[in-house]
């Protein structure tokens, strides 16, 4: 499968949530489906202990008819190398806003992500660069409490990703789901396995640091969806519908049987809802 690594990173100020310094991260960009030739490129992401691959794979050869379907991956997930120091939620979206400008190389672009990768979103939304529409899924602009961020990821340091597969399962999918599509929970739970435990640390650091950040906008600059799962317990539809009241902007969608990560759970239901969105946006422009 075809990868673009980013050039290495340059040196950033010191991050206000840690002591260490902050690095921009490498993140390696992985073909999905589709082909330059298309007219759109969309950019997709991943949730906190998953590889994108694994996550978006099926949903993306669903779109890969209508869009260059590129994903991105975590710092030590999936294709991408380790994290060499913390780094910002910020930081990640400046390098896939960055990227996708490489990418797109005049074309349309959009964006969609999940959980961690949906929280990139809302950023991407807020300042877009050539991103035309954005769809934030089982996210909101800041999940979760910082102590609890931060319990994770000292068990992280001091356990290792392993640790997190037992609660990870429970909490990431729909009921009945790791029976119907046991390959699927396999593949999602063993790229978790394989993390990079300072890099996954380092994003429970960003994600903790969202409580104290400044908000970069009141509102997107582009069209957004919200799309949740009905049974995500993560990020249950009621908080995330509460995120549509953000911006002016957004439209929020329920995706009926999911859980925390819906491109895996219905590729196609997700898929349809990613697609209608982002074509219609391009249609009414």
């Amino acid at each position: 499968m075809p990868t673009w690594a980013r050039p290495p990173p340059s040196s950033t100020p010191p991050s206000p949530f840690s002591e260490e310094a902050a690095v921009k991260p490498d993140l390696t960009f992985s073909h999905l489906a589709g082909g330059a030739e298309l007219p759109h490129l969309l950019v997709v992401g991943p949730s906190l202990g998953t590889a994108v691959t694994a996550l978006w794979g099926e949903c993306a050869s669903l779109l890969g008819d209508r869009f260059e379907v590129v994903g991105w991956d975590l710092p030590g997930h999936g294709s991408s190398p380790a994290a060499a120091g913390p780094y910002s939620v910020a930081d990640l979206s400046d390098v896939v806003r960055d990227r996708a400008a490489e990418l797109a190389d005049g074309r349309p672009a959009t964006y969609a992500g999940v959980s961690l990768g949906g929280v990139v979103g809302f950023e991407l939304a807020a300042r877009p660069g050539p991103f035309a529409a954005v769809a934030s899924i089982a996210a909101t602009p800041r999940i979760g409490e910082p102590g609890a961020w931060h319990e994770r990821a000292a068990l992280v340091r001091r356990a290792g990703t392993p640790a997190l597969v037992a609660s990870s399962a429970t909490r990431w999918f729909a009921p009945a789901f790791t029976d119907r599509r046991p390959e699927v929970t396999a593949a999602l739970l063993t790229s978790l396995s394989h993390a990079d435990p300072r890099s996954y640390a380092w994003a429970c650091e960003a994600l903790a640091a969202l409580e104290r950040a400044e908000v970069t906008a009141s509102r997107p600059l582009v069209p957004l969806l919200v799309l949740a799962g009905e049974h995500d317990v993560v990020v249950p539809p009621a908080a995330a519908e509460s995120a549509t009241s953000w911006p002016l902007r957004a439209d929020f969608e329920v995706l009926t049987g999911c859980g925390h990560l819906p491109p895996a759970e219905d590729p196609a239901a997700t898929a349809a809802a990613v697609a209608g969105f982002l074509v219609g946006q391009e249609a009414a422009r």
